[in-house]
């Protein structure tokens, strides 16, 4: 299994759908986003929301369906936890690291992670969001719920007659 970390804030102002939104709604939408491609991509994600400059503030970690939610402590960045938490896994699992800061992608690679940035990563949410919807269509079309589609064809035509001579 894949572990993802994002750095949250650097994701919602480079893609233009979430950078217009307030931010309580960008962070709700990208973790709704999220929840998405782990689903699909059977992967852990980890989305990090940088609180360095909230004084006083200290780190707050929740999971929502299969993505965790991280709010770093005071004075930490979302990069300082990625690159911890990068140094923990260590190189037992594939790791993803989304994030445009080129510095912080020179460090990740160095420590055995790849790195994406997060308009290649807009990109491959958005192939996974169509293959998503793709399946989603296909299986709606196959698996009708309608009771006249699952009938057998001599009650069919009883039906028909029915509807044609009230």
């Amino acid at each position: 299994m894949k572990k993802v970390f994002i750095d949250g804030y650097n994701v919602i102002n480079s893609w233009a759908e979430l950078k217009e939104l307030d931010l309580g709604s960008a962070r709700d939408k990208l973790i709704e986003y999220m929840i998405s491609y782990a689903s699909f991509y059977d992967a852990e994600v980890t989305v990090v929301f940088d609180a360095h400059r909230v004084s006083g503030n200290s780190q707050h970690i929740e999971k929502r369906f299969s993505v965790e939610i991280v709010y770093t402590k005071d004075k930490e960045t979302a990069d300082d936890y990625i690159e911890r938490s990068v140094d923990q896994v260590g190189r037992k699992v594939e790791v993803l690291v989304v994030t445009s800061d080129n510095l912080e992608q020179q460090i990740i690679f160095g420590r055995g992670a790849q790195r994406m940035s997060s308009l290649e990563f807009r990109q491959s949410f958005k192939e996974a969001e169509k293959s998503i919807t793709e399946k989603t269509r296909k299986l709606s079309d196959t698996q009708s719920l309608k009771l006249y589609d699952h009938m057998d064809e001599e009650s069919k035509e009883k039906l028909e007659k029915l509807r044609r001579n009230g």
